[in-house]
């Protein structure tokens, strides 16, 4: 099989591998104009497997820096996922003009500056603060 650059056959190292082996299990071979990569000769073959060994090292570099990220976030300190729409002081406020049940929710909502949804989230619909499980 010949073609004219290597990134016209696959997307991934991955993929290209596994379609050059599949090519070699049918006997056959596998040209690559643009970087003058030939599989069928012994130098092509290792070109490729060098490139592949190359591309498989930097995926593995990529996800060690992916996970050190957040496990150094962590020892700073700091919780991962989103800062609380409501603190306590929103919740307080809220509680307190819930009780005055003249008040509507919407009225409360805006004050507060949250949706009816979040507001229920944090609170009873009888102004008590609900039990958080984060």
């Amino acid at each position: 099989m010949v073609v004219w650059k290597l990134d016209r056959l696959g997307r991934s190292i991955k993929e290209l591998i596994e379609l050059v082996n599949g090519l070699k299990a049918r006997g056959v071979g596998f040209k690559s104009l643009r970087e003058s990569l030939d599989t069928t000769t012994p130098g092509g073959k290792l070109v490729f497997h060098v490139f592949a060994s190359i591309a498989e090292f930097e995926r593995d570099v990529i996800r060690e820096r992916t996970m050190a990220g957040p496990e150094a976030a962590r020892a700073r300190g700091r919780k991962g996922g989103r800062r609380p729409v409501m603190d306590a002081k929103k919740a307080s406020l809220a509680s307190k003009l819930m009780r005055n049940r003249e008040t509507p929710i919407a009225e409360v909502c805006e004050a507060v500056g949250v949706s009816q949804a979040t507001l229920y989230r944090y609170l009873e619909p009888d102004s008590t603060l609900r039990k958080r499980t984060d």
